[in-house]
């Protein structure tokens, strides 16, 4: 899946089904896996804010919880004017599971468009020492 229009409907299908009663803002995301598999995520809120979920960190523990890890690339897509960008809680969790060169696909409810990578989103991170 290399076409970013994939990705994107991916993404925006994965919002479809946020469960976003306080924010009224849902953000999907698709994770795609090196053996081409596809994790989609959503955001989840709670009444308790801190327990909200992001789409990202959905995305990433559905696949890691499936066994997968290894990973080429992620969408996110938001109900914006402009491409949506990751928390930084996400960012942190990203650079965990995925190489600093891996896409990172930004997009917004027009379809415009952001590419970045892992690494550019959040430089100077926390890393892994194994």
């Amino acid at each position: 899946m290399a076409m970013d229009t994939e990705l994107f409907k991916q993404a925006r299908e994965a919002a479809s089904v946020a469960y976003v009663p306080y924010s009224h803002f849902p953000v999907g995301a698709a994770l795609v896996a090196k053996n081409g598999l596809v994790f989609q995520g959503c955001n989840i809120e709670n009444a308790s804010f801190g327990l909200t979920n992001c789409a990202e960190r959905t995305a990433i523990f559905k696949a890691v919880s499936s066994g997968v890890r290894e990973f080429e690339m992620i969408g996110i897509y938001g109900e914006t004017e402009e491409p949506i960008s990751p928390c930084g809680a996400c960012r942190q969790v990203l650079t965990e599971f995925c190489p600093d060169e891996m896409p990172v696909w930004l997009f917004s409810k027009a379809g415009d468009v952001k590419k970045t990578t892992v690494g550019d989103l959040l430089p100077y991170h926390f890393k892994n020492l194994d």
